[in-house]
């Protein structure tokens, strides 16, 4: 079957060609699939949802988590890379947050649509 072939009885042409005009670049898609297999580690979650209520330090996180500073600090630079969190210093301590304010949202609307569903 070539790939332009379908089950289907009726193929909408022009809704087609309308999306297909504007499909992301391959490469964007690849980098969406990245951000949410990043955000879909529980730990990553539990961190990002933590760094969205207060900016935290790596001892804050560990003891709200209940988990080693080095693994907390590796989540951490996971997130950094993928720029879902920066950070500050204030002498010897380093202060965690969430990136900017699309982070928190793109958190909170999954939040909002979890409970909606659970709510059905």
């Amino acid at each position: 079957m070539d790939s332009t072939e379908t089950n289907c009885e009726v193929i909408h042409v022009e809704v087609v060609n309308k999306v297909r005009a504007s499909l992301p670049k391959e490469t964007t898609l690849d980098e969406v699939s990245r951000l949410f297999k990043l955000m879909g580690d529980k730990t990553r979650s539990r961190i990002l949802w933590a760094l969205g209520q207060n900016e935290m330090c790596v001892c804050d996180l560990a003891a709200l988590l209940n988990m080693t500073k080095s693994a907390i600090s590796h989540q951490l630079r996971l997130l950094r890379e993928a720029h879902l969190v920066t950070f500050h210093r204030e002498g010897k301590n380093v202060f965690y947050r969430l990136d900017d304010d699309h982070v928190k949202d793109i958190f909170e609307k999954t939040m909002e649509h979890i409970s909606e569903k659970k709510e059905k």
